[in-house]
């Protein structure tokens, strides 16, 4: 069994104030979980500003007893309760079935590969195909799960779909096959030379039998209808009966590709709600099968309406709610969520 929280320092202050106010919620929570038979497993953390806490963090008592001996990805996406830093967790009864990897490329792999988001983007993507080398392993097969981030995105995306775009081809992922769950949103790294960084969800004992690909044809259209490869969402079933949805980054569009509701970050919020319920009842879930959301927003001034919002229509799904620009400037919200259901399909 699987749970999910969204924990940040309930303590003001410096940053390493906050870490050790954060280091004393996490390990009471643990202890809690572990009492249940449930240990840490994952662990997403999003900064507000990863050049100056990177550092910071990676060597608080917070990082290294907790954090790192587990699967972890770090990304400034500036957490909008002003806390500096949030942590969506995982804990579970059992062993992971999935790999995580997180990659970011380093100072010689910058240098060597060059400053734009295209050159970066392949540069990630090969390092992901070079770590499935001699497994019997292959992207087209066993990747389930994408996050791609990107600096500054209204100028970078373009270069990050055409990035992906050649190497699902070369891959052999195509419209005719299919593609992989995905969000890409804005997204920034310690090293401001990285105009993208990935993280990736492979399972390796999946088959094709297990999977289905999540469609709402009445509600949104396929992604390829403008230009860009990914899944809307991707329902896997495990071995032990249950069900993993994973829904990609969703916003306010209908079936004909259309930005809906544009300057209204309330109705653009129900909107996406309305359209993952769509993908999520294609694989037999509902709203209520929901563990948690990770909500982005364009403008931070919208953080008030919006957790008011979920607060008052999903006040008992665990939700974090950070500052990241979303790929279409109409767009001042995106949301992506896993669900968990027990029981075969």
């Amino acid at each position: 069994m699987n749970r999910y929280a969204v924990l940040s320092p309930e303590t003001r202050g410096t940053f390493s104030h906050r870490l050790s106010g954060l280091y004393l919620r996490l390990g009471n929570y643990l202890d809690m979980e572990a009492a249940e038979g449930r240990h840490l497993t994952f662990t997403r953390i999003f900064l507000s500003d990863a050049f100056n806490q990177r550092q910071q963090l990676e060597k608080s008592l917070l990082f290294t007893e907790f954090i790192s001996p587990k699967d972890y990805s770090i990304i400034e996406q500036a957490p909008l309760d002003r806390s500096k830093i949030a942590l969506l967790i995982k804990t579970s009864t059992e062993a992971s079935p999935f790999i995580f990897q997180s990659f970011r490329l380093t100072d010689a792999e910058l240098k060597k590969t060059g400053y734009d988001s295209y050159s970066q983007a392949l540069a990630l993507f090969q390092k992901y195909l070079k770590s499935l080398e001699g497994s019997g392993l292959s992207m087209a097969k066993h990747l389930i799960r994408t996050w791609l981030y990107a600096r500054d995105i209204d100028n970078n995306y373009s270069g990050l779909v055409k990035a992906r775009n050649a190497v699902f081809k070369k891959e052999g992922l195509t419209a005719d096959t299919h593609f992989i769950a995905s969000t890409g949103i804005g997204g920034y790294s310690s090293d401001p030379r990285a105009l993208v960084a990935m993280d990736f969800l492979t399972y390796p004992k999946v088959k094709a039998d297990q999977i289905k690909y999540l469609k709402a044809p009445a509600y949104l259209n396929p992604t390829m209808d403008y230009g860009v490869a990914f899944e809307s969402g991707t329902r896997i079933q495990l071995e032990n009966n249950e069900q993993l949805f994973f829904i990609s980054g969703t916003a306010s569009i209908d079936k004909d590709g259309k930005v809906m509701y544009p300057e209204d970050i309330t109705r653009q919020t129900a909107r996406l709600l309305e359209n993952i319920g769509a993908l999520l009842a294609d694989g037999g879930a509902t709203m209520n099968d929901i563990s948690y959301f990770i909500i982005y927003l364009r403008d931070d001034a919208d953080a008030a309406t919006t957790e008011n919002f979920m607060r008052q229509v999903y006040p008992d799904i665990p939700h974090v709610l950070v500052h990241a620009k979303v790929c279409r400037p109409e767009w001042l919200i995106e949301m992506e969520c896993v669900a968990e259901k027990s029981g075969r399909s």
